[in-house]
């Protein structure tokens, strides 16, 4: 459920959590894929992650050949990234 805005504009949504399994953190980090075997090139997936996770989650995806990018969420939310893996 989402907590009562303050401001009285409505309720707030709640803060991105890292996609890690059993992590509840702040996402921090946005990690943009896609797997070529089932996504046309220009598609991205995204997976979140928060600082400690980035590392293992990019590492798991790269390996695979999915990673794409690798974004700071508050970049992302302003739509200022690029296409090409960090």
């Amino acid at each position: 459920m989402n907590s009562p805005d303050t401001t009285g504009s409505g309720p707030v949504p709640p803060a991105p959590v890292c996609s890690a399994k059993g992590c509840r953190a702040d996402a921090v980090w946005v990690l943009a894929w896609n797997n070529p075997k089932l996504h046309t090139p220009e598609r991205r997936k995204t997976w979140l992650a928060c600082a400690d996770h980035r590392e293992h989650l990019s590492q798991f995806l790269g390996v695979r050949g999915f990673l794409k990018d690798v974004v700071a969420l508050a970049d992302w939310e302003q739509g200022d990234h690029t296409d090409g893996a960090r």
